[in-house]
């Protein structure tokens, strides 16, 4: 791998982290409301990833047309709300581990349900990964809010059917450039059920970063080097997010670390990286 993939895989990284920082740090910062955040949003983001899109196509004779679907929309705008109203009661690590957690399970139990056989050992993963999540929902003192982590689940199972639904798209950007412009309808739909017509000024911004820079350009430099990665590497590289997010979260939030959220998050990681594990190896032995 070259050093400038590498560095632009670390970026998109970042970028993913970011998303949970800027949503945190915008709901209990400020007094932006998580319809306006997520409406703002998904705005910003079609925005930016349209113009990236338009650019890509600004030497070719035909114009960029608009891709995606409206089911694939519907997913987003789940995710894109989901997560912005779980953020209310969730700590910026414990959101990105529970998303993180519910967008791989799923992924997994679609695979389980189109007749994958799982090794030995990635039964063991599996198995582990659902005890971590079991272990950091349990009742306690540190227990993170029950409204926001089944929102928090929610918003995972939804981004992980969205990919699902993204796989084999020929223009993974195009596709994404109108599924954000399609699912900004639901979001403005959400906007007048739940939002407020007075916007705080910083707010704004953190959620126009948030779907311009985190989500878009975040996108835009992933797409750009998941073909010169390997499924395995692809996957693997994102068990970094819910750390970046921690990390973040620590020295930005001043968010504690509890040790449940960190035997849950060794856990659920490493059953999940057990699982792709296993999975490169049978792969590689066929």
């Amino acid at each position: 791998m070259s050093v400038k993939i590498l560095l632009l895989t670390g970026l998109a990284m970042l970028a993913f982290a970011a998303n949970s920082l800027l949503n945190r740090v915008a709901l209990s910062d400020t007094t932006i409301d998580p319809a306006s955040f997520t409406l703002i949003r998904l705005l910003a983001g079609a925005l930016f990833l349209w113009l990236i899109h338009a650019y890509r196509h600004s030497s070719k004779k035909h114009r960029a047309s608009v891709g995606g679907n409206w089911l694939s929309a519907l997913a987003l705008f789940i995710y894109a709300a989901g997560f912005s109203f779980a953020y209310l009661s969730l700590t910026a690590a414990t959101g990105a581990l529970l998303l993180f957690a519910a967008v791989q399970i799923t992924m997994m139990a679609v695979a389980l349900s189109k007749g994958e056989r799982l090794t030995s050992l990635q039964v063991i993963g599996f198995t582990l990964a659902l005890a971590g999540l079991v272990v950091l929902l349990l009742p306690g003192v540190s227990a993170p809010s029950w409204q926001g982590a089944v929102l928090m689940l929610m918003a995972g199972v939804a981004w992980g059917a969205y990919t699902l639904r993204g796989k084999g798209a020929t223009d993974p950007l195009q596709t994404t450039a109108g599924n954000f412009l399609r699912a900004v309808p639901f979001g403005l739909a959400c906007w007048l059920i739940w939002g407020k017509t007075e916007l705080d000024v910083l707010g704004v911004w953190y959620a126009v970063l948030s779907g311009g820079l985190a989500s878009g350009v975040g996108y835009a430099i992933w797409y750009t080097v998941l073909p010169s990665l390997s499924a395995m590497i692809a996957a693997t590289v994102q068990l970094s997010v819910p750390v970046l997010a921690a990390v973040g979260g620590v020295l930005m939030l001043s968010e504690p670390v509890t040790l449940r959220l960190l035997v849950a998050s060794m856990a659920i990681l490493g059953g999940i990286a057990m699982v792709i594990g296993a999975r490169k190896v049978t792969n590689s032995g066929q």
